[in-house]
């Protein structure tokens, strides 16, 4: 149970990056740049210091190894296959591999294939969350804090066309509100693997620590560093120490 909020927590993050959008409009490249960097340094620390260690406590090299690369593997094919966006800087969003679903130039379709990616790319960050949990409570509730963090870009990425495609304040809420709750469906589909052997446990947590280190260096660096290279690197900064101190 303890899981599943936490996920629910981190994933409805996504939802308050839609309101940021109604009520504020989007954040400024400093203040998006901090927080993707923020969130990228906490997901490092806790992957390297924590996850992997543990994995390998638990695990053997083979186990550990074949969690880490499927993790980094599931990461890389929902890139690769699964339309997505991300906020390239504070005015524009880049679009990933539309083609996949036959994009048109509707604004509104392409909202819509914003969703469907970032449903799909928040189950293994619920996995993650379930896997932390199997570590520690505090554990858990760090790469929940961290993975919310990230959530409230991906919601702004979600709210913006669906917003410019018409659709009212409810419905766009409601859209990345689904999108983020993809979340404790990854958690959900975790809790039933972990109880089953140690074995699993470990592979579990070498997946979430792939899969965190791909997000970081594949979506979180590069698009902090290309809204702010100053601002990025100091939430990155400001992110390995806090994950540090409260890992300690």
């Amino acid at each position: 149970m303890q899981a599943l909020i936490y996920s629910m927590l981190a994933g409805s993050s996504t939802a308050l990056g839609a309101i940021l959008l109604m009520f504020t409009g989007t954040p400024g490249k400093r203040t998006m740049a901090g927080l993707l960097g923020f969130a990228g340094g906490i997901m490092l620390v806790i992957s390297i210091l924590e996850l992997m260690p543990e994995a390998l406590e638990l695990g053997t090299i083979p186990v550990f190894f074949s969690g880490f690369f499927l993790g980094c593997g599931i990461m890389y094919l929902l890139d690769r296959f699964i339309p997505h966006a991300h906020l390239s800087d504070s005015e524009n969003l880049a679009v990933e591999n539309p083609e996949r679903l036959k994009i048109n130039s509707s604004v509104l379709r392409t909202g819509y294939l914003i969703f469907i990616g970032i449903s799909m790319h928040n189950i293994p960050e619920g996995l993650a969350i379930g896997a932390g949990l199997e570590s520690s409570p505090e554990l858990g509730l760090i790469i929940a804090v961290a993975i919310g963090l990230h959530n409230i870009p991906e919601g702004l990425a979600v709210a913006g066309p669906l917003k410019a495609g018409g659709l009212s304040n409810l419905k766009v809420l409601l859209f990345t509100l689904v999108a983020g709750l993809m979340t404790p469906v990854g958690t959900a589909l975790g809790l039933l693997v972990f109880g089953i052997s140690e074995v699993l446990i470990a592979g579990s947590l070498a997946f979430a620590a792939g899969a965190m280190i791909y997000i970081v260096s594949d979506e979180l660096i590069p698009q902090s560093s290309s809204m702010h290279g100053h601002a990025a690197n100091a939430g990155m900064t400001s992110g390995l120490l806090i994950g540090f101190l409260l890992l300690v």
